[in-house]
């Protein structure tokens, strides 16, 4: 590929990525599910509208399979083990058997009502039965639903990607005789423990490295976490288990574990997130033709209907027999069986084994998510309301850590208290802090309080200081003074200038985690190097001040200066 070619591609690339964007907010504006904008988007792109000539099943695949798995990791990272513990047992049903009773069903309404002979009626009923992680994460944590309710379908749109895999597999190699039904439940009993045990055993064994490995970067930790979830993944599927169940659960452990940097890593996940659902669905809506998708509408709306109206909620009321779910609950989360990505990943694997009929399979597949997320996703609020399975003070999924600090274009600064600072004793309004401003929340001895402006602040106290960045230098220079001088440190010529005998104060830059000096104006003489203590994320530096100035009162010649950490 010459330079000319890979810049094309790069400028392609972004382009679709960047209208994929537009796409989401519009769809949320709209809203429905991100997804058909994207398969819309792809299909602008294919042969029959743009001209761009897609038909490389194999590839999609390979590419759509690698996408699931980065979808996977990212919906374990963002799901809480309190919201699911209590769950898994209906929702490993759902994933299992009420899989089992889906695909029958299905398979048998595709061959008495369409005709199809079984090897295509059991392959279409394996490929609709499994729920998408990605459209069901999108949509349910945007209702205010029991964390029950949302998170059974969730834990099971997690859990039932490994069987229907295995059975799309094992249904795609029978061209003649189906093997017996007790070697297919024997492949998935082994896929699964397997699976599960290696993304379990990974997740706990990254767990330990992240916590007790010091990163020299913040931006290392999201790029470590995610890589263990592809770990996970590539290794339960080097020993033929299953790959998505082990991405799953290693983000599971992951993302409830007390780690370093938890906000950024969820950022990072999320983003790589959208970025795998973007390009999955538009390289998705590049395979398919749409001149051949008019054919594919009544077989794809007789099967969906089957699906929806038969096949999911007895395999729901089946499975949740003894779970003391009502028909509310249970017609909810029959209607919340959502399909996206994976039916249509899935609908390449026949196409790649050469199967008769294969291609039909495909388009059928495609119209049916399409039409039917297109019915079930928008209703899905009115007919929790419908249902009254809602409740309407359940609070809503939000990024507490961050979110307000980038409203407000803020900094958060920590200011740590050394013994011997003349910080100590002085009240918080004597600070006179720049507007706008304000002492936060102060930790001492382990405990926190919100402070008065009455409050005094102590040796070993760590205060933490919203500002912003036009004040934020005359936050420290006043921060400095006061370390060094007291109350009345203005009034003795102290301005709070950088040490001129420490050539810098380190500090952290929290966009990107690196760190710069701060570079005194007058040429720094020798002077011992300032000490640096380093946990896993953070980086705190403390030095001496300078002597004091010629011909200010004072009784000793030095001070302790106040380490200041640009938390954000």
């Amino acid at each position: 590929m010459s330079l000319q070619q890979l810049y094309a591609v790069l400028l392609t690339g972004s382009i679709v990525l960047l209208a994929g964007i537009a796409a989401a907010r519009t769809a949320s504006r709209l809203g429905l599910p991100g997804l058909l904008l994207f398969l819309a988007l792809g299909v602008l792109l294919g042969e029959d509208v743009l001209g761009i000539d897609f038909d490389d099943a194999q590839l999609a695949q390979t590419l759509g399979t690698s996408a699931l798995a980065v979808i996977l990791i990212e919906g374990g990272l963002s799901t809480r083990w309190t919201d699911i513990r209590r769950l898994l047992l209906p929702s490993s049903l759902l994933a299992t058997v009420g899989v089992a009773v889906s695909v029958l069903l299905t398979a048998a309404g595709a061959h008495l009502l369409l005709g199809m002979n079984w090897q295509l009626a059991l392959l279409l009923g394996a490929i609709v039965s499994s729920t998408d992680a990605a459209a069901v994460f999108s949509v349910l944590r945007a209702l205010p639903l029991p964390r029950r309710i949302a998170g059974m379908v969730e834990a099971e749109s997690g859990f039932n990607d490994a069987p229907t895999v295995i059975l799309v597999l094992v249904f795609s190699t029978a061209a003649a005789d189906l093997p017996d039904p007790a070697v297919i439940a024997g492949q998935i009993t082994y896929q699964l423990v397997a699976g599960a045990a290696i993304g379990l055993l990974i997740g706990w064994a990254g767990t330990l490295a992240l916590r007790y490995v010091a990163l020299p970067a913040t931006g290392l930790y999201p790029l470590a976490t995610v890589g263990l979830g592809v770990i996970a993944f590539a290794a339960a599927g080097a020993a033929n288990a299953s790959g998505f169940l082990a991405a799953y659960l290693a983000g599971i452990v992951l993302g409830n574990a007390v780690l370093p940097h938890r906000a950024a890593t969820r950022s990072f996940a999320d983003g790589i997130g959208w970025l795998a659902q973007i390009g999955l669905f538009v390289m998705l809506g590049l395979l398919v033709s749409p001149s051949e998708l008019p054919a594919a509408l009544l077989p794809a709306t007789i099967v969906g209907l089957v699906l929806l109206l038969l096949a999911r909620p007895a395999s729901v009321a089946a499975c949740l027999i003894g779970f003391r779910t009502g028909w509310r609950e249970q017609a909810f989360i029959s209607w919340a069986g959502l399909r996206g990505a994976v039916p249509i990943v899935l609908a390449t694997f026949p196409i790649v084994a050469a199967v008769p009929g294969s291609r039909q399979l495909l388009n059928i597949v495609f119209v049916l998510v399409v039409l039917f997320t297109l019915i079930q996703g928008p209703t899905l609020p009115a007919l929790a309301r419908l249902l009254r399975v809602t409740q309407p003070g359940q609070a809503r999924d939000v990024d507490i850590e961050s979110a307000p600090l980038d409203v407000l274009n803020a900094d958060l600064l920590t200011l740590t208290i050394p013994p011997g600072s003349r910080l100590h004793g002085v009240e918080i309004f004597e600070l006179r802090l720049p507007a706008p401003s304000i002492v936060t929340l102060i930790v001492r001895d382990g405990d926190t309080l919100v402070p008065e402006p009455g409050t005094r602040l102590q040796e070993g106290d760590d205060v933490l200081i919203v500002t912003t960045p036009a004040t934020r230098e005359r936050v420290e220079r006043r921060l400095r003074a006061v370390g060094r001088r007291g109350r009345l440190a203005h009034w003795y010529g102290e301005h709070g200038d950088p040490d001129p005998h420490t050539s810098h104060i380190s500090h952290t830059n929290s966009a990107k985690g690196d760190t710069q000096p701060w570079t005194s104006r007058t040429p720094p003489s020798p002077a011992p190097a300032p000490s640096t203590t380093a946990t896993p994320g953070k980086e705190t530096t403390s030095a001496l001040s300078s002597p004091t100035p010629a011909g200010a009162p004072c009784c000793s010649t030095t001070e302790p200066t106040p380490t200041l950490r640009r938390t954000r």
